[in-house]
């Protein structure tokens, strides 16, 4: 009777990240949004095979796009840790109960520290936001955010981080150059532009890459737009507490294998 019952699939993760090459695409795309030909280099595989395994995981839902504002022809592909996260647990839970994964506590506040910078073109929203939300969840780390041509800040920055309990009075925008020479733990940038221009700062952190639409190009008005600003803060408040583990565990994205 045993061999008539039916085995059950493995787990969707397993199948999608089991295979080499998807689990190094993976880890590449754990650390920044990255387009194809940045990914063909990473892992050193010819565009064909890395286009065809980059389908997989859209499939499973692990990994989406959306295209450059930069430049129309170029996509930008980014990893859902939340999707992994809960995929992940499921499929420990599904070999045995006791293997069934426990999503970590948030960092005790004061072990996440660092210095961290946010660009986008304007730094007038999607940065400024990020700046907030950050220093608002981790008041140890210094944290600041510019712009390649900065602008005054968007009235709906200031009215979404209102109902995060965040008060955007006193923020300016700023050029980058104001930071040239500074050294910062991380480099990240929200806006596919300013990711083109980006200089090299001390200590080369690496840029990392959250590609992020400009919430004020969704409408001619302010009340058009603000869905757009709503949305743009709650994807920022999701990466930021992915962050914060990476803030407070540094050596770990160090030595990951």
């Amino acid at each position: 009777m045993a061999a008539d019952r039916k085995t059950p699939d493995a787990p969707l993760f397993l199948r999608l990240a089991g295979e080499q090459l998807r689990w190094n695409l993976l880890r590449e795309l754990a650390r920044s949004d990255l387009r194809v030909g940045d990914l063909i280099t990473a892992v050193d595989q010819p565009q064909s095979l890395v286009s065809y395994h980059l389908r997989k995981l859209r499939s499973g839902g692990l990994v989406s796009s959306r295209r450059s504002s930069a430049d129309g022809r170029d996509t930008y592909y980014r990893l859902d840790l939340g999707r992994c996260a809960e995929l992940l647990a499921g499929a420990g839970e599904g070999l045995h109960p006791a293997l069934d994964l426990v999503p970590p506590a948030p960092p005790a506040e004061e072990s996440v520290r660092g210095r961290v910078l946010f660009l986008c073109t304007g730094n007038s929203s999607r940065s400024q936001m990020a700046e907030a939300l950050l220093r608002h969840r981790a008041p140890h780390v210094e944290v600041a955010s510019a712009g390649s041509h900065p602008k005054p800040l968007h009235p709906n920055a200031f009215a979404v981080m209102r109902e995060h309990g965040i008060d955007l009075s006193g923020h300016r925008g700023k050029h980058l150059d104001e930071f040239a020479g500074q050294h910062f733990d991380h480099v990240i940038s929200l806006c596919d532009k300013v990711r083109e221009v980006c200089p090299e700062f001390p200590g080369h952190p690496g840029l990392v890459h959250w590609s992020m639409p400009d919430p004020s190009a969704a409408g001619d008005t302010t009340e058009a737009s603000y869905p757009a600003f709503s949305r743009a803060a709650d994807e920022l408040s999701t990466r930021i507490g992915f962050l914060l583990q990476n803030l407070a565990h540094p050596r770990s994205q160090e030595t990951r294998s």
